[in-house]
């Protein structure tokens, strides 16, 4: 059995260059989303990367008392696929390796982006679907999907997670505080939920709230 009180939340943050008119929002907003999340009564560990053109994992299986303040750099372009093909299958290894009861009961992966893919090289859109697909029926992750300057439940379900669980936001300071706050309220409520419940879904208030002119 795995570790009913342990959570494990993977956050893949876009840092292309279109975020750079959002950079202090999203510092901030991720900041509330870490603080709100240290309220639930559980162990939870951050894993957190960034990409653009490249991938890099900031830190990974953090206390999330020591999750320090993100501080993105935005540069580069969106290679989406990419940086979720390496994001699930690294944590996906990493969990492998631990004992049974050491693994978390609960897997959150957060992916928040401003832009298109544009510029994979590794991981299809066919590829990054079918291991999405896997994680949530194999192994019961949740995915969350965040994204602004597109229809982010159309581009969430061609990758694979639920409509419920994707959300379109503003490019705004409004928009990106709500983001951020929906994503939180939706990860405590996954953390709660019993085994075999049915996942979460983001409410049509937090998609107004998050999206307010569409």
């Amino acid at each position: 059995m795995t570790n009913s009180d342990l959570t494990l939340i993977a956050i893949l943050l876009d840092r292309s260059g279109s975020m750079q008119s959002i950079k202090t929002d999203t510092e901030g907003g991720f900041a509330a989303y870490i603080e709100q999340q240290r309220q639930v009564p559980k162990t939870t560990e951050v894993t957190l990367a960034q990409f653009d053109t490249e991938y890099e994992v900031v830190y990974a299986n953090r206390p999330i008392a020591e999750v320090p303040p993100l501080e993105l750099q935005p540069r580069g372009m969106t290679a989406l696929y990419d940086a979720v093909g390496k994001l699930v299958t690294e944590v996906g290894a990493e969990l492998a390796k631990r004992p049974e009861h050491e693994r978390p009961g609960t897997v959150i992966v957060v992916v928040l982006t401003d832009g298109h893919e544009n510029s994979s090289r590794e991981w299809s859109n066919d590829a990054v679907r079918k291991l999405i697909k896997q994680q949530e029926d194999t192994y019961n992750w949740t995915f969350l999907f965040l994204g602004a300057n597109m229809d982010a439940v159309a581009i969430g379900v061609d990758m694979g997670i639920a409509p419920g669980q994707a959300i379109t936001y503003a490019a705004s300071s409004r928009g990106v505080g709500a983001v951020f706050r929906a994503a939180a309220e939706y990860s405590a409520q996954a953390q709660a939920a019993p085994a075999g419940a049915p996942r979460p879904v983001f409410t049509e208030a937090q998609r107004r709230e998050a999206n307010p002119d569409s």
